[in-house]
């Protein structure tokens, strides 16, 4: 057998692998996510529970969980787990044997988030930290803690993770990465003291020594402990990957059975703060692996962006790491591993990087949810055998929304139809895959599209859904999801042949020239502007009334844009609208002030409305239902969850 045809079977990725005493059946590894499912004091509730469990249905090797707070105030999401008293034990021993029944193992990640806390999340009390520096993402001051508010701390950490094997994991894993309390001892960019929890390297790292030893005593000699590290911090005056070779080192010595190797910290001005997007390319993370294997012999867990099943299987193999954490791939697609290994490799859901759903979830308090899978999250409460009725359904529109609802109906049994005005799927998703980076975007509806094959859906292209339609074939349900539509602003010089829309210019519809002014700072204005901005053109400048562009994009998401844009040399106007467009340019107003700017083509991006030209004309011949922007313009989130909904219930 040559290598490509091993590279094929996964070998290496299935095949068993230790930490510590613990046999783990596959080398793929859930990367701990908050999923915000437990309002209950930390107690694991069934959607929990459900959320884990189809992971380990779908064949990970090991499931490693959220942060569990040591304490009642060390979270730093209002809705967390926590095994810090007997109370919650029980709920967790639920969760351990419901992954076990599938032959999955399960670690339990232990933290204090310190500083990246606020008193909304918080239960009102005051963040702490070694030094009163206030969190670059939370922008609360905390309170700098005494030594012996350290000491009871540490004490902390090692009874939450005795209650950890009490509750049945099979290891526990300390979160000292990602700027959490144990972060912010060990870095100069956080940790300020001068006494034996300062200053020196010996003494920054004191805390994590000593919560390491307290949870080895809380577990005794044979049960798995693991400590995940950030081993560039990514950050102004942070540390970088040399400086953490000792702090590697150190921690094996102290006897950890394996690393779990990240990067960066939240708060930086990049979706690199510990979670990275679209711009950042498939794989960087596993680098600071290879770098830990070089120097320490117990396993590495690699984490970053690793989202190829055949560069995960490379990066086991060269032996840069001994287990791959793929954490939002899991979202996407609790079943990989499972589909992996059976070698249906294109029915995998791919994960685009896009964070509208697993990062923005824990800002906002509420449950972990992902664009491109709808079901994540309601596990627990989904019915996936066939309809009892089986009922016709078409679906107005394919965009994702509509390629979604046409999916669910046909997972359901159904005979379902769906109806597309254009020649092609895909809708604007296909439009938001042109930007720099954002190529992944188009992998999304090449999916759907496999799964609407794969199910039979009937399409038809280049034709419109009508009433006369509707009434002549009588469908039990029409489901619109028409979608949006570009918004337009009345001002003078709008019939100018150099006005163009964003979007025919990303799809190669409209030629710019070599000077360009895009109107709109919002996502698809900047993101054209910023695509323009690699074309090498002369110039371009970009036009928003707000204060800033990207304002309703992820922070870190748009902290890459604008960097893009830095590259692209474009300019920025901010608080400035567009009054009219002449032969030679477009006049601009900023403070009351007209300003000419001559340019070769003006190029609209004033966001979307919703289009719906067929809900009204349906009420009366049949169940209709509109979804998505068809209803309200918005982010893909919604739409898609609205669109698999109407069709799973149809």
């Amino acid at each position: 057998m040559d290598r490509m045809d091993r590279m094929n079977r996964f070998e290496h990725l299935f095949a068993p692998g230790k930490i510590g005493n613990c046999v783990i059946p596959n080398r793929l590894v859930v990367a701990p996510m908050v999923a915000n499912m437990n309002p209950d004091g930390g107690v694991a509730s069934e959607q929990y529970i459900r959320y884990h469990e189809e992971k380990a249905r779908g064949g990970w090797g090991l499931i490693i969980t959220e942060d569990y707070r040591v304490s009642e105030h060390a979270g730093g999401y209002p809705f967390i787990s926590g095994l810090y008293n007997d109370r919650q034990v029980e709920s967790h021993r639920r969760l351990t044997d419901a992954i076990h029944g599938h032959d999955s193992k399960i670690f339990a990640q232990i933290y204090h988030a310190g500083r990246q806390a606020n008193r909304h999340v918080n239960g009102g009390v005051q963040p702490v930290s070694c030094s009163p520096i206030p969190c670059p993402w939370n922008k609360e001051i905390p309170r700098e803690l005494t030594v012996p508010e350290i000491k009871q701390i540490v004490e902390d950490f090692g009874k939450t993770a005795a209650n950890v094997k009490k509750a049945g994991f099979d290891g526990v894993e300390i979160h000292a990465a990602h700027g959490y309390l144990i972060h912010q001892f060990l870095s100069l960019n956080s940790n300020k003291r001068i006494d034996e929890y300062g200053g020196s390297y010996g003494n920054r790292t004191r805390f994590l020594r000593e919560v390491i030893a307290a949870v080895r005593e809380g577990v005794g000699p044979d049960f798995p402990v693991q400590v995940r590290v950030s081993a560039d911090e990514e950050c102004e005056g942070g540390r970088g990957v040399f400086e953490s070779h000792r702090i590697f080192r150190d921690i094996e010595a102290c006897g950890a059975d394996s690393i779990h190797v990240t990067f960066s910290m939240y708060g930086t001005r990049s979706s690199l703060g510990s979670v990275g997007s679209f711009y950042q390319p498939q794989g960087f993370g596993a680098k600071y692996a290879a770098e830990v294997k070089k120097i320490v012999g117990i396993p590495v867990i690699a984490a970053g962006n690793i989202h190829d099943p055949f560069m995960a299987e490379e990066i086991v193999e060269r032996g840069d790491a001994d287990f791959i954490a793929m954490g939002r791939p899991s979202l996407c697609d609790p079943h990989l591993p499972e589909k992996l290994e059976a070698g249906d490799i294109d029915d995998i859901r791919p994960c685009i990087g896009c964070l509208q759903g697993c990062t923005a979830s824990t800002y906002q308090g509420v449950p972990l949810n992902c664009m491109v899978n709808p079901e994540l999250g309601h596990e627990f409460e989904y019915d996936y055998a066939p309809a009892k009725v089986r009922k016709k359904i078409f679906v107005a529109g394919g965009g994702v929304a509509g390629m979604e609802a046409a999916r669910a109906a046909g997972m359901k049994g159904h005979d379902v139809t769906l109806f597309e005005a254009t020649g092609a799927l895909g809708g604007q998703f296909i439009t938001a895959g042109y930007p720099p980076h954002k190529g992944v975007f188009i992998t999304y509806p090449a999916w759907l599209l496999r799964q609407l094959k794969k199910l039979s859906v009937n399409i038809r292209l280049n034709t419109e859904l009508t009433p006369d339609i509707v009434t002549a074939e009588k469908p039990d349900k029409v489901i619109v999801a028409t979608g949006a539509r570009p918004v337009e602003r009345p001002y003078r010089g709008i019939d100018d042949p150099k006005v163009v829309k964003a979007e025919d210019v990303l799809t190669g519809k409209s030629d710019t020239g070599m000077n360009v002014l895009v109107v709109g700072g919002g996502m698809i204005g900047s993101e054209t502007a910023s695509f323009l901005g690699t074309m090498c053109k002369a110039s371009v400048a970009l036009v928003t009334r707000q204060a800033d562009v990207g304002g309703d994009m992820e922070g870190g998401i748009r902290d890459d844009l604008k960097d893009v844009l830095r590259r692209g040399f474009v300019k920025i106007f901010t608080r400035t609208s567009l009054k009219e467009v002449t032969p030679e340019g477009a006049v601009l107003v900023s403070d009351g002030i007209e300003i000419f700017y001559p340019c070769d083509s003006v190029v609209t991006a004033f966001g979307t409305e919703s289009c719906d030209p067929l809900t009204e004309r349906l009420k009366d011949l049949c169940n209709t239902v509109a979804v998505g922007d068809a209803l309200k313009a918005r982010k893909a989130l919604e739409s898609v969850r609205e669109g698999f909904a109407a069709g799973f219930t149809a």
